[in-house]
Parts: C-alpha cells; sequence; structure tokens
C-alpha cells in the first residue's frame, strides 16, 4: 500500500537492485555485466568550449530570453545551474557536508533509508526499468522535499543530525 502511495506523484517506480557498495564490499573477480558498458567510447574526450553547463538565474526567470535558456537547458541538457535562487552558502556548504557524511556511513545505517520495490525514494539505484538494464556504479539517496503532501519522511537520514 505504501509503494502504490509513492507512485502517485508520475516519476513511476524502479525495480529492486542490489546496492553498489554492498557489490563492492564481495571483492568480486568480475564487474557484473549490469554495469559494463562496451559502447562507450573512453578515449574520446570533447575539448568544446562550447558545451558549457547551462546556467539559469533565477532572478531573471520573468524574462523571455531566460525562460528560453530554461526551455533550452531542460530540453538539451535535463539539468542546469541555478544562480540567484537565495539559498545561503552556509546552507548549501552545510547540505554538503551532510550528503558526504551520509554516504560515508556504514551500509546497515544507509539500509534503513532504503528504497522500496517500485518505487525511487530513498537510497539505492532509481530509474531501474528492466533486469536487463545497464547501470551505474553508483548508489542515489532520492528525496522529495515539496511539495510537502508528497514529502515521506520514511526515506529521509536521521544521522548525520
Amino acid at each position: 500500500m505504501e509503494s502504490d502511495m509513492l507512485n502517485r506523484d508520475g516519476f513511476g517506480g524502479s525495480l529492486p537492485v542490489e546496492n553498489v557498495q554492498a557489490l563492492a564490499s564481495k571483492n568480486l573477480k568480475d564487474i557484473p555485466s549490469r554495469y559494463i558498458r562496451p559502447e562507450v567510447e573512453f578515449d574520446v574526450v570533447s575539448i568544446d568550449e562550447s558545451l558549457q553547463i547551462p546556467v539559469i538565474d533565477m532572478s531573471k526567470l520573468g524574462q523571455d530570453d531566460e525562460q528560453r535558456k530554461f526551455h533550452m537547458a531542460c530540453r538539451e541538457w535535463g539539468f542546469f545551474q541555478l544562480t540567484n535562487h537565495g539559498v545561503g552558502d552556509e546552507v548549501i556548504e552545510k547540505m554538503k557536508i551532510d550528503i558526504q557524511e551520509f554516504f560515508k556511513l556504514p551500509l546497515q545505517e544507509k539500509m534503513a533509508c532504503a528504497q522500496l520495490p517500485n518505487t525511487i525514494y530513498g537510497y539505492g539505484q532509481a530509474f531501474v526499468v528492466t533486469e536487463d538494464q545497464k547501470l551505474d556504479w553508483g548508489d542515489r539517496l532520492f528525496l522529495l522535499p515539496l511539495p510537502v503532501p508528497q514529502r515521506n519522511m520514511r526515506f529521509w537520514p536521521t544521522t548525520p543530525a
């Protein structure tokens, strides 16, 4: 029932997979095939300086030009850097420290925030939709702070405080 409630937000769900930290602790002889991407060229690095992460100025989002930049960033990049958002540097630094401390915790402690099947919230791998999908070699902590009615504190770590 809880997973049904968590899926109503339109983000979909994720199939459960073993945590990367757990896999790494097994001292495996070979990396599981789900994490190997032979189609990726490792020796090609773009030096095109025009390929810079888009920067969106939140204080200018009422202007057409900034809205166009925002739309392009979402459509073509999928992410962007947001400036003039009003969040203080000390708050950002505290969040960075808390995130680093969370990921330093032993796996057992992080599992208190583990994803439930068919959700994307919590600690684990998000957006796993097939059994043979290639995965990233990294775990995530996916939290939804807003809107408040969709916030589920079960996935929010209590440590570090």
